[in-house]
């Protein structure tokens, strides 16, 4: 019979995998409580929960909430930074502050909708422009070839304008 403790925290993991778009699983090991609190407060921004977690716990929890691959993330002491957002975001905040922060935490690996990464694929994923940039992107490549043939049909047509203008110039001074 489990403690209402140990229910509680089960359905909050379970809770937060369930909504989660992005996954990180790491060592905490050496880490100061203020590192870890610095660490919280410095992902809060992109929306990222950081959890340390009990092994057992956290894989009832991947199960119950249909994701059971989860459970492949935890290997020892396990804190689990979950993105709720845009997948890549959580990544490229969690990787900017260990470096910055010249934090020591290896990364076990990660999972990104449904499935399961290795720290090298986590690390990959990091370099990846967000979502919006991507969005960004696509939208300006699609409107570039829409602003040249604009530019196209108004330089043709103001072309024009300056033959018709430049004959009836010609034609008024043969008259005059």
């Amino acid at each position: 019979m489990p403690t209402p403790r140990k229910a509680a925290m089960l359905s909050e993991i379970k809770d937060r995998m369930e909504r989660a778009s992005v996954a990180i699983s790491a060592d905490y090991r050496g880490l100061t409580v203020a590192q870890i609190t610095a660490l919280r407060r410095a992902l809060r921004p992109a929306d990222v929960d950081v959890k340390v977690v009990k092994n057992t716990i956290a894989a009832m929890a991947a199960k119950e909430a249909g994701r059971a691959e989860m459970a492949e993330l935890l290997q020892g002491p396990t804190a689990l930074a979950i993105g709720f957002g845009d997948p890549i975001a959580p990544v490229k905040a969690f990787t900017e502050h260990v470096r910055a922060s010249r934090l020591t935490i290896q990364v076990h690996g990660g999972w990104l909708e449904g499935k399961v990464l290795t720290p090298a694929e986590v690390e990959s994923l990091a370099t990846l422009p967000s979502k919006d940039q991507l969005i960004a992107d696509v939208v300006g490549k699609l409107q570039s070839p829409l602003y040249n043939f604009a530019g196209l049909i108004t330089a043709t047509m103001r072309n024009f304008a300056g033959l018709v203008d430049a004959r009836a110039t010609q034609l008024e001074e043969q008259g005059a």
